[in-house]
């Protein structure tokens, strides 16, 4: 536990900072010319990468490495302690599909270890700026054939899983015990940089698994650390005039996607055409099918925290440059790893199906969406 490099000044301390958000809300910190205390699990890869930021940022009293395990009530009080930051962004989680396979350490991590931090920061002399990324989960499931209206921050929360659940008791904990604070909820998170996004088996048989036709509204990663990078430089008062001091954290309109169009376009834009086989659409007529995300209004979003810059299509075209002439050997990959997917085990439960069955899908495979 811990780092004995020396205190930075009034720094962001982000927790999960070696995660995809986190990396990019790190970086995006420093080039903004913020001092970060970054916070992950200790491990080997999490040294290797704070290492090489130490290099570049450390001798200017830029950034600074302290591990720690946050589920570790004790560890969580020293880092907030020994830091001191002026202000926290806390985005470590167990996410979907891996919260439904361990649903006891996602509890852990999701809303205890939440729980410790905010605690910290309350009971700090100077209590510092906490923004939390939350989800869209909390909204629950939305069946588009059933709704067309946008989901925005004061839209009712009516989580349908555990992941929906926690993120609504972690912004319970927030809420209730501090005053200087704001929740971002964010949509689906994509990076131009497919083979740094960390995409296995798993995440594929997940995708694989929800309605073709369910709406989602995505955003590149870089725009989401613009967005968290924002709110922490956000005045009191600014903030406090926003409702609830929530954000939704989704790209510009062209962002608004039905799920079946996303891997995809991603995947033909490397080269991979037709690598990955189609899913099913979801039953217009069941509203229990349906898997937890919908289009979201980021008008307000955008107009206070400034964030979207990556279209759509300037992701595709950024993917689709960075294959480069690899795509020419992804593309003669392309019909083995359809193939591949196909044969999985959450694919063949699947033949023979009209509609998609996103949520006994994930119990069969991964375990209960539900803790209760």
């Amino acid at each position: 536990m811990g780092s004995l490099a020396p205190r930075l000044r009034d720094p962001v301390l982000v927790t999960g900072a070696f995660g995809l958000v986190g990396r990019a809300v790190v970086e995006r910190l420093l080039a903004d010319g913020r001092a970060v205390v970054a916070s992950d699990l200790d491990t080997p890869a999490f040294h290797r990468w704070a290492r090489r930021l130490g290099r570049l940022h450390g001798e200017r009293g830029a950034f600074r490495a302290d591990p720690a395990d946050l589920t570790d009530e004790h560890q969580t009080r020293h880092l907030v302690w020994s830091n001191r930051p002026r202000a926290v962004v806390h985005l470590a989680a167990v996410i979907p599909p891996a919260c439904y396979q361990r649903p006891g350490l996602a509890r852990r991590v999701n809303v205890e270890a939440t729980g410790h931090l905010v605690e910290a920061v309350a009971a700090a002399s100077a209590p510092p700026r906490f923004v939390l990324a939350s989800s869209v989960a909390v909204y629950g499931r939305r069946n588009p054939h059933r709704t067309s209206d946008l989901l925005t921050a004061a839209t009712p929360v009516a989580p349908s899983d555990l992941y929906g659940e926690h993120k609504v008791e972690a912004e319970t904990l927030v809420r209730e015990r501090l005053a200087s604070f704001a929740v971002l909820r964010l949509g689906g998170v994509l990076s131009a940089d497919v083979g740094g996004a960390g995409t296995g088996m798993a995440s594929m048989d997940f995708e694989g698994m929800l309605p073709t036709d369910q709406r989602i509204t995505t955003v590149e990663v870089r725009d989401v650390a613009r967005a968290f990078a924002a709110a922490v430089a956000l005045p009191d008062d600014v903030l406090a005039a926003v409702a609830g001091r929530t954000f939704l954290i989704g790209g510009d309109e062209t962002h608004r996607l039905v799920q079946g169009a996303i891997t995809p376009a991603i995947t033909a834009a490397m080269g991979l055409e037709d690598a990955v086989p189609p899913g099913r659409p979801g039953d217009p007529d069941d509203d229990a099918s349906w898997f937890a995300t919908d289009w979201m209004d980021t008008a307000e979003s955008q107009a206070v925290l400034d964030y979207q810059r990556i279209s759509w299509p300037d992701l595709l075209q950024e993917v689709h440059d960075r294959a480069g002439a690899r795509r020419y050997a992804f593309r003669l990959a392309a019909p083995v790893l359809n193939e591949v997917i196909r044969r999985r085990p959450a694919r063949l439960r699947a033949v023979g199906r009209t509609h998609a069955d996103p949520w006994g899908d994930v119990a069969a495979t991964f375990g209960s969406p539900r803790e209760h």
